[in-house]
């Protein structure tokens, strides 16, 4: 079942949050779906209803140019035919005007996010109103982003601040916002040590914005030892930095934040089982030996992930409310 993002806000707010996650190939939606259904072999399984979770699958412009975005829409739409049982929103993300405007015309996302966080704020205002006035006439959802880190310099960004997240939001009347400066991670990019939660500003950002307004973090990737260790372990050169703590997935959704972006963890995941499968087995040459491997560690992974994020096992409530 495909939904806006919305509907999944609506039973998660202030309970639990959705991972959302971006694949860029049959292996990875293949998992994902696997994993968020609590199947881990095979796709014909049962469902495990203990575990199994709604999520969000993100289509970023990278995964799009990676082969042709048609490769990647038609394996999405086959898994839904496959996984029947899914629920999910189907996202498009960090696109600019021009890329939000073809994800909306394609009728395939039921959500876009446009990337106006480095732009001066009334610049970001005007093109994120823009993208959400041609979005709600085709009844797509928009993300949008105020705040912004500077990648070649992680301690340089400008933070969410409570008073322009109200302005922002009652200017652009976006649906859901991704807010930054809870702290600063970035995949292996981030902290060497682990940073403090900024609890006090995110409650601040919650009370400044209508009642059950759903919230957003963007770099939600934990960077976990066991996957940087076992990169390392199979010939990997991976330095260990720390993310985004799991431990915090839980405290972020209290305060209204409903969306978590968690697609560098599940990079790591194929690298290491990957490298440890040809390490493992020298003479391998199918691609399908590694790629098995992968299906069942990143659907382990997704379940993992999921009990972190509070969002295991709710799929069949979430199911009777959307059936009515």
């Amino acid at each position: 079942m495909i939904v806006r993002p919305t509907e999944l806000f609506k039973h998660a707010y202030g309970k639990y949050a959705i991972g959302a996650y971006s694949p860029n190939n049959l292996e990875q939606i293949v998992g994902l779906f696997r994993g968020n259904l609590g199947k881990i072999d095979r796709n014909d399984e049962p469902v495990d209803e203990s575990v199994a979770a709604p999520f969000i699958l993100q289509v970023t412009r990278g995964a799009c140019s990676y082969t042709d975005k048609r490769f990647l829409e038609a394996i999405i739409r086959v898994a839904e035919e496959v996984f029947p049982e899914a629920i999910l929103a189907l996202h498009f993300d960090y696109g600019d005007e021009e890329t939000c405007y073809n994800a909306i015309d394609s009728g395939f996302f039921t959500s876009v996010m446009i990337n106006a966080g480095h732009e001066p704020f009334v610049r970001n205002v005007e093109i994120t109103r823009r993208v959400v006035e041609y979005a709600h006439k085709k009844g797509v959802a928009v993300e949008a982003e105020i705040g912004m880190v500077n990648w070649d310099d992680m301690f340089d960004f400008r933070i969410t601040s409570a008073e322009d997240a109200k302005m922002f939001v009652t200017m652009t009347d976006c649906d859901f916002l991704a807010v930054e400066g809870l702290y600063v991670s970035r995949a292996a990019y981030a902290f060497t040590r682990p940073p403090r939660l900024r609890v006090d500003r995110l409650a601040s950002i919650q009370q400044a914005l209508p009642e059950g307004y759903p919230l957003v973090v963007r770099t939600g990737s934990a960077v976990p030892r066991e996957w940087v260790d076992r990169i390392n372990a199979s010939g990997g050169r991976c330095k260990h930095a720390m993310g985004f703590r799991e431990e915090d997935y839980l405290t972020v959704a209290r305060f209204g934040v409903c969306k978590i972006n968690m697609s560098y963890d599940s990079h790591l995941v194929w690298s290491a089982v990957y490298r440890e499968t040809f390490r493992d087995k020298p003479e391998c040459f199918d691609l399908r030996a590694p790629g098995e491997a992968f299906m069942r560690a990143y659907a382990e992974h997704i379940i993992h992930k999921n009990k972190m994020l509070g969002s295991a096992g709710r799929l069949k409530d979430l199911r009777a409310i959307l059936n009515g």
